[in-house]
């Protein structure tokens, strides 16, 4: 199966691993990005 994600005006791009936080789960990013939407992309890897 391959997806396909387009997005305009895109101000940063990371890479990062989700970690365990309490009973649930956490990605870290820079305070700069704070109030700012976000889209959190789940991939196989």
């Amino acid at each position: 199966m391959q997806t396909e994600l387009k997005i305009n005006g895109i101000v940063g791009f990371m890479r990062k691993k989700v970690t365990p936080f309490g009973t649930g789960a956490k990605v870290d990013c820079p305070k700069e990005y704070l109030g700012k939407t976000v889209y959190l992309v789940i991939t196989n890897e």
